[in-house]
């Protein structure tokens, strides 16, 4: 097992990649360096080996395959995951392995949003995306994380080997940082200076398609986590249309004593009944998700005596 293990994904960077690892091993000198190639063809991967870094592929292309990858294959005390863009600086690493071999913490964030990313980043909407994004998963899993979109992360190994990769693309950083708050892992922000790519090197985040993808994300694990609060609102949405259409025809059958719109009366009682439909649905998936958030707390115990006994085995 590594003490700590540098992760880095890459997809043709070989502009910056050499910077990189030499930056992050002067940082970490105790470290391992781990370069996962995702079908580069501007030869990153040579580049990255040359540089002194452990070189691995993934063929499956999307970077939460990357990182799926990744996390099933190494074992470490602390992992940290950049980017090989050259936009994190290495010197913050130290502080945030800290975090997480002094201080139990389960995750840290590489907070850009929070020093200087509005000035170094040139795209406007990946600035809105990025404050949406924050805003949206803070609210509605009452959170403080103030970075959810930073590839800039440090890990323990518990939240590793524990951690369910859904995601196929950029939508991973979203999917761990949701994990974390409703999993009640400890987590942690450390500032970073953010630099912006150097000229030449392009971004492979789509502004509008990730954009929705990782919107659509969020939606998911909301309904997937807070089962009871989604499904109430979709109650009360139903319950709301059915009372607005049915009170017209009540008003009208207590003024006349007709019921000359039965097809509007028989419509809102089925909203009606899929309003108590859907409320009911999400308490018996609440139900099912505490007995889950019950399971994860046993299984966080099995892998922490996991990792005990592959240290003293060390």
């Amino acid at each position: 097992m590594d003490k700590i293990a540098v992760l880095i994904p890459c997809y043709n960077e070989a502009q910056t990649i050499a910077k990189v690892v030499a930056d992050f091993r002067r940082a970490l000198p105790e470290a391992v360096i781990y370069v996962y190639d995702n079908n580069s063809t501007d030869g990153t991967a040579a580049i990255a080996t040359q540089a002194g870094a452990v070189v691995r592929r993934e063929f499956r292309q999307g970077k939460g395959n990357v990182i799926r990858r990744m996390f099933r294959e190494i074992d470490a005390a602390c992992y940290v995951m950049t980017d090989g863009d050259d936009t994190y600086p290495a010197e913050c690493a130290p502080e945030m392995v800290a975090k997480v071999l002094e201080r139990q913490c389960d995750m840290v964030v590489g907070d850009r949003l929070s020093s200087t990313y509005f000035e170094e980043n040139k795209r406007p909407f990946h600035n809105f995306g990025n404050l949406l994004v924050r805003g949206s998963i803070n609210l509605l899993f009452r959170s403080d994380i103030r970075d959810i979109m930073t590839g800039y992360r440090a890990f323990s190994y518990q939240f590793v080997k524990t951690f369910p990769v859904l995601s196929r693309g950029f939508e991973i950083e979203t999917e761990m940082s949701i994990h974390a708050v409703e999993k009640n892992l400890s987590v942690e922000n450390v500032i970073v200076d953010y630099r912006d790519r150097p000229a030449g090197s392009e971004s492979k985040l789509n502004t509008y398609s990730d954009g929705f993808k990782v919107l659509r994300t969020i939606w998911k694990l909301f309904r997937s986590y807070r089962p009871l609060t989604f499904y109430s609102v979709v109650a009360a949405v139903l319950l709301l249309a059915a009372l607005l259409f049915f009170l017209p025809v009540a008003a009208e059958y207590v003024r006349t004593g007709l019921v000359p719109r039965f097809p509007t009366l028989i419509a809102c009682g089925f909203v009606g009944v899929a309003a108590i439909q859907a409320f009911f649905a999400g308490m018996v998936l609440e139900t099912i998700q505490r007995k889950n958030r019950q399971d994860f707390e046993l299984e966080l115990i099995h892998v922490h005596d996991r990792f005990m006994e592959q240290t003293r085995g060390e």
